[in-house]
């Protein structure tokens, strides 16, 4: 057992995270939601030494009361599901809805960050404001000398990285096409239903939680959701602590689901899984780059072994449910252009 006075007997979580990270702010939400009693501890470098064995060394990390760390926020959300699951989970009653869930999370996460990353580090508004607020978190009263000198290097190291994840001057319209799409269909659905399979929020909504926190703080994606998407720049809110949230799960009706879900499934199609598969193919035949277009856009960035795994997860979700699940997700997928991902 920990010997920390806040964790061990008392079952207490830790959470090492940032603000400025969008899975930090996810797995918080999640745990705010689940109230799973938890400690939030914000990184910087006074703390990070308490978590410097972790592997791989990425926030968020999660303290187990036992001791143990874990990172990962995807993992970590399963991972409680199993140590409490009796207890509000976020992973819908129905197989289908459930695996849908996940394919929704999913593209959030490794989709959605891409909007995240190129709307902070694409414009010197952005760059300016945002690499000064995330050295002030890790820099607490260290002086604005040494705030500012961290946050001109933290930049520099960040600009030199878009390339590398994709979001190049090249991207851009796709990026941000995408990144509209998902606020017009948010903005659409939150003032009929709050949330994306029901009365209350599941995996799926928190995934994309994480990213859009990022995007309503920074400059000009801020603008861009007070602009275009306003309640759902609000809906953020209430998700970030949605403890009191009471709900149910949508019953499943009818061959699809509705237009929310089925637009982000959609877009899956479109985009997410042709870029899944553009990138296991390049990897598979060696290659350091791969590309592909997708709504009438080019798109091109060095391949990445984490999004085969992703690959991987979602068709090995798919094998694993039963006949019925998959039965009822045939038309779904079929409809949604995701069937013959699947059907390999």
């Amino acid at each position: 057992m920990s010997n920390d006075p806040d964790l061990g007997a008392n079952g207490v979580y830790k959470i090492y995270g940032g603000l400025g990270s969008p899975y930090s702010m996810k797995l918080r939400a999640v745990l705010r939601y689940r109230r799973v009693p938890h400690v939030w501890v914000q990184l910087n470098d006074r703390n990070a030494y308490e978590i410097a064995n972790v592997r791989p060394p990425v926030i968020p990390v999660l303290r187990f009361p036992d001791g143990i760390m874990q990172t990962d926020s995807t993992p970590l959300i399963f991972e409680l599901e199993k140590r409490f699951p009796n207890s509000r989970s976020v992973l819908p009653d129905d197989e289908a809805q459930r695996f849908l869930s996940f394919l929704i999370e999913d593209m959030a996460d490794e989709w959605g960050t891409k909007m995240m990353f190129h709307y902070r580090w694409f414009l010197p508004r952005d760059q300016k404001q945002m690499s000064a607020w995330l050295a002030f978190d890790r820099l607490p009263g260290r002086g604005a000398a040494a705030i500012a000198k961290h946050a001109q290097a933290f930049s520099d190291r960040q600009v030199g990285r878009m390339a590398l994840v994709g979001c190049t001057a090249g991207n851009r319209p796709l990026i941000e096409e995408t990144a509209k799409r998902v606020l017009a269909l948010l903005e659409a659905h939150v003032t009929e239903e709050t949330f994306l399979f029901g009365s209350r929020p599941s995996l799926a909504d928190f995934g994309w939680m994480g990213q859009l926190s990022q995007l309503a703080v920074d400059p000009t994606p801020n603008d861009l959701l007070r602009e275009t998407a306003p309640f759902t720049y609000r809906w953020l809110s209430l998700l970030d602590d949605a403890s009191g949230v009471e709900g149910e799960w949508r019953e499943p009706a009818g061959t699809l689901p509705p237009a929310v879900v089925m637009g982000f499934l959609k877009m899956a199609g479109e985009v997410y899984f042709p870029f899944l598969l553009a990138n296991a193919e390049a990897m598979k035949a060696g290659k350091d780059t791969f590309s592909f277009s997708a709504l009438g856009h080019s798109y091109e960035q060095g391949t990445f072994k984490y999004q085969i795994k992703c690959l991987f997860a979602l068709r090995e979700a798919y094998s694993d449910l039963s006949g019925a699940a998959r039965e009822k997700l045939v038309p779904v997928l079929r409809a949604s252009g995701l069937l013959d991902y699947f059907s390999v």
